[in-house]
């Protein structure tokens, strides 16, 4: 199996729940002033940054 990404920036791999990006179940709240992203099918899998990033961009 290959994972290659063209020019558009797209994978030549085939979706599947093992490929796909989990952008489908990601949720967010805010706390003390800050938005915390997280995996509604994971809890426990979290994100941290000191500058803001376009979610579109990180996945």
């Amino acid at each position: 199996m290959s994972n290659r990404v063209n020019a558009a920036g797209e994978s030549d791999r085939a979706a599947t729940s093992e490929t796909t990006t989990g952008a489908e179940t990601i949720e967010a709240y805010e706390e003390d002033g800050t938005v915390v992203f997280y995996d509604a099918e994971n809890p426990i899998a979290w994100i941290e940054s000191d500058s803001a990033v376009s979610l579109t961009d990180a996945v």
